[in-house]
């Protein structure tokens, strides 16, 4: 017997998010948080802000980032620790929507339940579509095949990027959303080295 379709969980249970890192430590190849936004389920923002460095930042990544050492400094940009809060605040008892949440749970410290995630970047459906079942496909890849739409062009925006996220999860809300009511779940697992990251 075929399972009933559920709808959606309520909009103000839907919050997206993402990250923008710069690079610590030699040659800039470890992530730290320089960025982060969230959005709600109608693309409207709830926050978004710079990140004040806990550590010297050795590479900005400014020609993917577009973030400079000048939008860094700035004595009012709030520090790790109050955003860290804030966001933790935020996404408490919702479910968030992201492409690689793993990245930006990581970056920011804080582990939420993997059963209130829902990641485009491990839908099934989405990467069968794609051909790359065991793959995880790129955010800018998603849009542009399954969307007909293009995002990243310029800099990485978190924005825009949690915009476009919470665009492809609406697209199957519904059957995301009936999978998961009856003890399914259409995703695959996110790399086992971020476990820490869910709960």
């Amino acid at each position: 017997m075929e399972a009933k379709l559920t709808p959606p969980p309520t909009r103000d249970q839907i919050l997206a998010l993402s990250c923008t890192n710069v690079g610590v430590g030699p040659g800039g190849t470890t992530a730290m948080l320089a960025r982060v936004a969230v959005v709600d389920y109608k693309g409207e923002v709830v926050l978004d802000t710079f990140v004040a460095p806990t550590m010297e930042v050795s590479d900005y990544r400014t020609t993917t980032t577009g973030i400079e050492p000048s939008d860094l400094l700035s004595p009012e940009i709030p520090s790790f620790d109050r955003v860290q809060q804030h966001v933790a605040d935020l996404i408490k008892g919702k479910i968030i929507v992201g492409h690689c949440l793993w990245h930006d749970l990581s970056v920011l410290g804080i582990a939420h339940p993997a059963v209130a995630t829902r990641d485009v970047a491990l839908y099934q459906p989405f990467k069968n579509a794609l051909r790359s079942p065991s793959q995880v496909v790129g955010l800018q890849t998603l849009m542009w095949h399954l969307m007909r739409r293009r995002c990243q062009d310029g800099h990485l925006h978190p924005v825009e990027n949690s915009r476009a996220a919470l665009d492809l999860y609406r697209t199957v809300a519904p059957q995301w959303e009936g999978e998961v009511s009856v003890g399914n779940w259409p995703c695959s697992l996110p790399p086992s080295s971020f476990s820490r990251c869910y709960l």
